[in-house]
């Protein structure tokens, strides 16, 4: 994490290695699925086909978010579909991807972006760093997103007892400790905690440093010329979330 957001040509160049990458993924994938001379079929209870390659349409960003809720709402409730997991969707997914949101979320293990938002393979393309945090190569990575696979949606989606911005509040001696790369991930964590009332409790300040810390990647990105301003199609809605641990509901920031 050393080093700013800008992207510079480390991460042009970034992006253009993943957009050769999915080239010759589906390329050896269409060849397989030739000499295999048949596709699988689909197990009984699958009910959803994947999009088919070259006719797919990014949905608004609007019904993208409104998935998300969606999906939040059934993981939250019990009642997770688990669609998009069956051997025929993932074989489908071979030729190409059409994710309907990119996700800047923490590293956290308790965290799953997928099973939160109750989405299967190839709904989301999800970027995971501790402290969600806004750096060369995460930016290359969502503008990979945005211009090659042109999702609509940028969640930025933190979450509550975070370790980065716990860890970011601390005090310089005892952020001495840790070794150089934590340290330099906690100096980008730090700037959006610096307006946090000191006289608030440990708790208090962990819960409003998360939401800030949020902002502040979200105002990061939406900085992002190259980001913003896509060479083909619309820019990208980019909104703020925070996720809690004891419900696992997925609160989006105004």
């Amino acid at each position: 994490m050393r080093g700013n957001v800008s992207l510079g040509h480390g991460a042009r160049a970034l992006g253009a290695a993943l957009c050769a990458c999915a080239l010759l993924w589906s390329s050896t994938a269409g060849a397989e699925s030739h000499a295999a001379g048949s596709t699988p079929a689909a197990p009984a209870h699958a009910t959803h086909a994947a999009p088919a390659h070259g006719t797919h349409a990014a949905p608004a960003p609007s019904a993208a978010l409104d998935r998300l809720i969606e999906g939040n709402q059934r993981f939250v409730s019990g009642k997770v579909k688990r669609d998009h997991q069956s051997a025929a969707y993932r074989h489908e997914l071979a030729g190409g991807q059409h994710p309907i949101a990119t996700i800047l979320g923490c590293s956290d293990s308790r965290v799953p972006v997928e099973m939160v938002f109750d989405q299967g393979f190839g709904d989301l393309f999800v970027i995971r760093v501790a402290g969600n945090v806004v750096g060369t190569y995460v930016l290359g990575s969502v503008e990979y997103a945005v211009q090659h696979l042109h999702t609509p949606l940028v969640v930025v989606m933190g979450h509550e007892s975070c370790g980065a911005v716990t860890s970011a509040l601390l005090s310089a001696e005892d952020r001495s400790h840790e070794a150089q790369a934590i340290q330099d991930l906690l100096s980008q964590v730090g700037p959006a905690l610096k307006d946090l009332d000191p006289k608030l409790s440990q708790a208090e300040r962990v819960h409003q440093g998360v939401e800030a810390n949020v902002r502040q990647s979200v105002r990061q990105l939406q900085a992002a010329t190259e980001l913003m301003h896509p060479h083909e199609g619309a820019a990208p809605t980019i909104v703020g979330a925070v996720y809690n641990l004891d419900t696992g509901t997925v609160r989006f920031l105004k």
